[in-house]
């Protein structure tokens, strides 16, 4: 029997209600449309309309998928971030609303500046803080560094799918390795690691530990391995008086900002999101001194 595109919507929606998903008419919308292959634009206009045998079943599928707790990203293979469309998968952790902050951020440091900017994005996973620099400031250059093979292989595709080859390229990298001198330096390094402690990891929402990359997870015993590494070892990458800009994790920014201190950056900001919780660390490195040697000391007084 032949049903229109709002009561295949009502239907899933009431079943990723019961399913106790939060956000169950998004996600139904989203799940619609990625089945009738519509804008959400196309798809409102469209809703009185019948849909067909083919959509009903691509829909029945993913809906199935997304009851058993496979996040509705991974299910549709996109997900919105400041506005833009990313390609996502189970290689990469899935865009969220607490990571636009950090590219909100990037750009407004940047944006006052003037000539060519590059930009290094560690960690970056499917690319989409960097992509989405480069989207908004014409005059940015910007490299995407990630160790998984996978992410890499999302990078590329986000970048040709928002028209950036020219101005975005995308390499393999470890964060917890010192930089290849051949990368050169930049106005702005940026970064997203993994921040959870190793030992959280097993509380984590089944949405998250079962189907996010553990490798995009897990920080180590304390959750920042990656910062101590980064501000360390990858600082022979940053201008003088260039940007370092993270996101970190609930109870991480003091001290995460103290490692900043400690590296002798200055200008330290941290900045809360909209639920109050701390989520950007920043500092400049010093244009006049060099930036002294303290990955030891700062191991010992972190850990």
């Amino acid at each position: 029997m032949a049903i229109t595109y709002q009561d295949l919507y009502s239907n899933i929606s009431k079943r990723l209600t019961a399913a106790g998903i939060e956000s169950a008419r998004l996600e139904a919308r989203e799940i619609l449309c990625a089945a009738a292959g519509k804008t959400r634009e196309k798809l409102l206009q469209d809703m009185n309309l019948y849909t067909t045998d083919e959509i009903v079943e691509r829909a029945e599928s993913m809906t199935v998928r997304r009851e058993a707790g496979e996040p509705v990203a991974y299910i549709i293979g996109e997900w919105s971030f400041c506005g833009l469309d990313f390609g996502v998968n189970a290689s990469v952790l899935i865009p969220r609303i607490d990571t636009e902050m950090l590219a909100n951020i990037a750009v407004d440091r940047l944006k006052k500046e003037t000539g060519n900017l590059r930009v290094l994005d560690l960690c970056a996973g499917s690319g989409c803080v960097g992509i989405t620099i480069a989207h908004r400031l014409k005059n940015a250059r910007v490299i995407l560094v990630d160790l998984s093979d996978g992410a890499l292989d999302l990078c590329k595709k986000n970048i040709r799918r928002h028209n950036l080859t020219s101005r975005v390229v995308h390499l393999r990298g470890d964060a917890l390795q010192a930089p290849s001198h051949a990368l050169g330096q930049f106005d702005m390094l940026v970064s997203n690691p993994p921040y959870i402690p190793s030992g959280d990891i097993p509380g984590l929402d089944s949405s998250v530990k079962d189907y996010e990359p553990l490798m995009a997870l897990d920080g180590g015993a304390d959750g920042l391995d990656f910062y101590r590494a980064i501000t360390q070892l990858w600082m022979s990458v940053l201008k003088p008086g260039g940007h370092l800009i993270y996101e970190v994790g609930i109870g991480q920014s003091e001290r995460v900002a103290m490692m900043l201190v400690k590296a002798g950056f200055e200008n330290i900001r941290i900045t809360r999101d909209t639920g109050g919780i701390d989520r950007v660390v920043e500092g400049r490195r010093p244009k006049e001194r060099e930036i002294p040697e303290l990955l030891h000391e700062t191991k010992q007084e972190e850990g």
